[in-house]
């Protein structure tokens, strides 16, 4: 039996010394949490209301049919390499969305 030699690969890491902070008023009505990017490195959304927050990788976020569901005070990271844009919807309108991007 012969020994499997596998091909070398080489890992770059992609770092980032920047963040963007936004602030995104609550809404019963869909509406965009982070715009798409192509040179977003990661980002965080902290739900900073008292209602729930519906998030959806996409356009439309609803209350049915969502990516992640933050109660509370809930914290996100948005999967690494995730370039679209983002979408929330909150089961009422109260406080606010805080989103860092990294880029």
């Amino acid at each position: 039996m012969g020994l499997y030699n596998p091909p070398s690969v080489t890992v770059v890491e992609t770092t980032s010394g920047t963040s963007t902070p936004t602030t995104v008023a609550s809404s019963t009505t869909s509406g965009t949490i982070l715009a798409a990017n192509s040179s977003r490195r990661g980002a965080t959304i902290w739900n900073d209301s008292t209602a729930t927050l519906y998030l959806e990788f996409g356009a439309t976020a609803t209350t049915a049919a969502f990516t992640a569901k933050l109660s509370a005070g809930g914290y996100f990271e948005v999967p690494f390499r995730y370039t679209g844009v983002i979408s929330g919807i909150w089961s009422a309108a109260n406080g606010n969305a805080l989103v860092r991007e990294l880029t």
